[in-house]
C-alpha cells in the first residue's frame, strides 16, 4: 500500500472521521499562526533547557519552570508527579473527551561536544560519580515544545470541547542506579493517567532525520528494552599458569560470542528485528592476574513478547554451559528498561491527515521501519490507546545517514523544527477532541 493510498484509507476510517460537513473549530491556518508567535519563547526555552540539564529524578530546576508556565496559562498544576514528574490540565470551554500530550525532561551522563553557545558546562552525579551532564537525545527540544503548544492550546481554551492533558515525564533514559522504576511506570503508579483519565496520548521524539519530516508505524515501532547482567565466577592465578584456576576472562569471550550467535543463528531477521549485545565487561586489576571475577552487561531489544522469552531462556542456559565448560559458575539477570512501543493501529491510521496538516503534504510516513532504540512511552501506551512518531531534526544540508545519533555528544536538534512539533502536538489534541 503506498502512502497516498493509506491516507485514502484513513479518511473512511468512521470511527475517527469528522461527520461530513463538519468544519474543523480550529483551521491549521489558525493554528500555524498562533504557533510562529510562540516560536521565539520555544527556542529560547529549549536554549534554557540546553544549557542546565538535568539527570533522571534529579530535573528540579526543569520542573520548577514548566509548572510556572502552565500556572501562568491557567491550567491545574500537580508537581512530584513521580519524584519530579509535572502534569498539567486543561479544561476546555466545553465538555468533551480528554487526550495527553507527553514530553520526557531528562538529559545524560555525556559530555557534550557540540561547541554551540548555549552548550552545557553542567555535571551531575551518576553512580556515586560526578559527572557531565547534557541533553544529548533532544528532551530539552521535546520539553519546550510542549510548553509551547500548551500555550497555543490555552490561548484556545473556550473553543476546545474536552480537557488536555499534558504530562511532562522525568527519568525516561531509565531508572538510576537504586531507583525500581523509571520515569513513565512511577508516574503511571502515581495517579498521572488518572482524574482525569485520558482517552488516548500521543507522543513525539527528535531523531536524525530530514528537518521536518514526521514517521511512525502501526503496532510495534520501538523495542522493547531489556538489561542483561552476566557475573562469572572463577579462581584466581597468576597470568603464567591459568591451567592452575579458574579462567573467567577466557570464558568471558565466549559468553560474549555465545550471545552474538545466539541472535545470529537461531532468530529470523525477515519476521522481527533482534538485537543482543554485550555491551560491558569489568575484570581484573592487573595484566598477568587472571581474576576471580568478571561482570559482563548488556542490551537486548525485540519486538515479540514470546521470542524475546524464550531468547532469554536460551541465553541463561548457553550462558550456563559456557560457564561449565571452563569450571566457572555464572549469574544471570534480565531487568525491562522499556516494553515494546505498540501504535494502536485504528489511532495510527487516523493520525496520518492530522500530522500531514502539521508537517506539509509528503512528510508525513505513516508505514515507517521498527527501530530498535527504546522508549517508555510504552508504558503510557499500554494504560491507553496511543501514538508516538518521530521528528526529523538532522542540521539543514546533512545527510541524516551521517548525522551525529542520540546519545551522541555532538548530537543536536535544529531548531526550525520546533514549530513542526508544536503543530504536531497542537493539532492532534484538536483533532482528537473534535471526534464525535
Amino acid at each position: 500500500m503506498t502512502f497516498r493510498s493509506l491516507l485514502a484509507a484513513t479518511a473512511a476510517a468512521v470511527a475517527f472521521a469528522l461527520p461530513a460537513g463538519t468544519a474543523h473549530a480550529q483551521s491549521a491556518d489558525a493554528v500555524a499562526a498562533a504557533v510562529e508567535a510562540v516560536t521565539p519563547k520555544v527556542v529560547e526555552w529549549r536554549r534554557d533547557l540546553h544549557a542546565n540539564p538535568e539527570l533522571g529524578f534529579a530535573e528540579t530546576r526543569t520542573a520548577a519552570m514548566v509548572a510556572e508556565h502552565l500556572r501562568s496559562l491557567g491550567l491545574e498544576v500537580r508537581t512530584e508527579v513521580g519524584k519530579t514528574g509535572v502534569v498539567g490540565i486543561l479544561r476546555g470551554g466545553r465538555p468533551g473527551r480528554t487526550v495527553a500530550l507527553r514530553a520526557d525532561m531528562d538529559a545524560l551522563p555525556v559530555l557534550e561536544a557540540t561547541g554551540l553557545p548555549f552548550a552545557s558546562t553542567a555535571t551531575g552525579t551518576y553512580m556515586g560519580n560526578t559527572v557531565p551532564v547534557a541533553h544529548a537525545c533532544g528532551h530539552d527540544a521535546h520539553v519546550a515544545m510542549l510548553m509551547g503548544a500548551a500555550e497555543v492550546l490555552a490561548g484556545m481554551k473556550e473553543q476546545i470541547a474536552g480537557t488536555v492533558v499534558f504530562i511532562f515525564q522525568p527519568a525516561e533514559e531509565g531508572a538510576p542506579p537504586g531507583e525500581p522504576k523509571g520515569g513513565a511506570a512511577l508516574m503511571i503508579e502515581e495517579g498521572a493517567l488518572s482524574n482525569p483519565r485520558p482517552e488516548a496520548i500521543f507522543g513525539l521524539h527528535v531523531v536524525p532525520g530530514a528537518p521536518g519530516t514526521l514517521w511512525y508505524r502501526p503496532r510495534g515501532f520501538m523495542a522493547a528494552s531489556d538489561r542483561v547482567d552476566i557475573t562469572l565466577h572463577g579462581r584466581q592465578t597468576h597470568g603464567a599458569w591459568p591451567w592452575k584456576g579458574v579462567d573467567v576472562i577466557a570464558a568471558s569471550a565466549d559468553v560474549v560470542q555465545t550471545i552474538n550467535s545466539l541472535t545470529a543463528r537461531t532468530i529470523d531477521p525477515t519476521t522481527t528485528p533482534t538485537v543482543f549485545t554485550i555491551a560491558t565487561l569489568d575484570a581484573g586489576v592487573r595484566y598477568n592476574i587472571i581474576p576471580d571475577q568478571a561482570v559482563l552487561s548488556g542490551t537486548l531489544r525485540t519486538f515479540d513478547i514470546a521470542q524475546r522469552d524464550d531468547l532469554v531462556r536460551r541465553a541463561e542456559i548457553a550462558v550456563g554451559n559456557v560457564a561449565e565448560n571452563y569450571g566457572a559458575t555464572a549469574e544471570f539477570a534480565v531487568r525491562q528498561n522499556a516494553a515494546l512501543v505498540f501504535n494502536d493501529e485504528a489511532l495510527s491510521a487516523w493520525l496520518a491527515p492530522v500530522l500531514e496538516e502539521a508537517a506539509g503534504a509528503g512528510n508525513v510516513n505513516a508505514g515507517a521501519p521498527p527501530t530498535t532504540v527504546a522508549e517508555d512511552f510504552s508504558y503510557l501506551s499500554q494504560e491507553v490507546p496511543g501514538v508516538f512518531y518521530h521528528l526529523g531534526a538532522s542540521a539543514d544540508g546533512v545527510d541524516p545517514a551521517t548525522s551525529p545519533p542520540n546519545h551522541s555528544p555532538a548530537f543536536d536538534v535544529n531548531e526550525t523544527v520546533l514549530p513542526v512539533g508544536v503543530r504536531a502536538h497542537v493539532l492532534t489534541a484538536l483533532r482528537f477532541l473534535e471526534r464525535p
